[in-house]
């Protein structure tokens, strides 16, 4: 590449990355660490976009040129007066264009080594679906699996502490993966910006060592695992979680308690179920809800939805799940959880290495 060009590979090489598209292409999603300084906001593109189809090309760029100009100076004097002359910033918009282009000469003519994108954020992202498909296959991956309430996410986060290596997909997801899963003021990642959070734990990763991943169906709420990875997780062999269901209520009484806070809501998740249970259960669910009497509620989903989903499910779907070791367990509380990762990486060699 030439002097003031960098390759999607370089990515990394980079003091501080600087997405100056619009904020709403941005929120959709962007490079991991990238910082927004767009040189259009959502409406001056769109004014610009206008002029170009309706008046001409010409016209677009001396409106936008002058807007650009002056947001550039703006970001100039806002974020970046005090980087030292050896800063190196990667700078770069949708397709490596105009944008990114103009604060690229901007920050060269300053005398900062400040390189452009080549191909933009539409390159990066080809090449971290790539990526994605290719250490969903080179990795090896340990499928934590258990009925609901049986503290899987806690476990992952537990072998974490302890020095393994764990994917976090419900995390990335900013959802628990079951009907009542939405966490409250937490919206849901776009698919990309969800695909991009895995991307950049991924790229992290020794794929000499195993990774520790929950069992989850294609969808997390709203978005997909990507095909290569979720193929490769129902490939891969299993550790199964055998709690008591007094432990699993215990622990969705503490993990779910926020339910409790608007039985509305909560009504309205379980009227979700209405192709799977029958109306009169339904309502009988929605009485508890609205009473927050929680612990017969959870006892009733664990009996009637969620075991018979689970048994169903990891059957049918993780096909060495016959195989797993299994590990009995009658405390999901941290202490308990703590133990159960020490006796799973002791017995599996997945901790950390000497």
């Amino acid at each position: 590449m030439s002097k003031g060009v960098a390759t999607v590979a370089q990515v990394g090489e980079f003091d501080e990355i600087i997405d100056v598209r619009s904020p709403a292409e941005f929120a959709e999603d962007a490079i991991p660490g990238a910082i927004n300084c767009p040189v259009l906001d959502d409406d001056e593109r769109a004014r610009v976009g206008t002029l170009y189809k309706q008046v001409s090309p010409f016209d677009a760029r001396r409106v936008g040129g002058a807007l650009v100009a002056k947001n550039i100076a703006k970001h100039l004097e806002a974020h970046f007066l005090d980087r030292p002359r050896g800063w190196r910033p990667l700078i770069y918009c949708w397709r490596g264009g105009q944008r990114s282009g103009s604060m690229t000469s901007w920050m060269r003519m300053i005398g900062w080594d400040a390189c452009q994108l080549d191909g933009g954020y539409k390159a990066w992202r080809r090449h971290a679906v790539q990526q994605i498909d290719e250490f969903a296959k080179r990795f090896t991956w340990r499928v934590v699996c258990g009925a609901t309430g049986s503290g899987k996410t806690r476990l992952l986060e537990a072998l974490a502490a302890e020095g393994a290596q764990i994917l976090d997909l419900e995390g990335l997801a900013q959802h628990k993966g079951s009907v009542l899963g939405a966490l409250p003021g937490r919206p849901q990642p776009s698919q990309k910006r969800f695909e991009s959070g895995i991307w950049s734990r991924l790229v992290g990763l020794d794929s000499a060592r195993p990774v520790f991943v929950e069992a989850e169906s294609k969808k997390i709420g709203r978005v997909h695992v990507p095909d290569a990875l979720i193929e490769a997780m129902r490939a891969s062999p299993c550790v199964a979680i055998d709690a008591t269901r007094e432990a699993r209520l215990e622990f969705l009484l503490r993990d779910y308690e926020y339910l409790g806070d608007d039985p509305d809501d909560l009504a309205f998740r379980l009227s979700c179920l209405k192709s799977l249970q029958s109306n009169e259960t339904l309502e009988r669910w929605c009485e508890l809800a609205a009473r927050r009497d929680l612990p017969t509620l959870f006892a009733e989903l664990i009996d009637l939805h969620y075991d018979p989903l689970y048994h169903r499910s990891q059957n049918r779907n993780y096909r060495r799940f016959a195989d797993a070791r299994r590990y009995p367990c009658d405390d999901l509380r941290p202490a308990g959880l703590a133990r159960l990762a020490g006796r799973i990486l002791a017995e599996s060699g997945a901790g950390v290495p000497v």
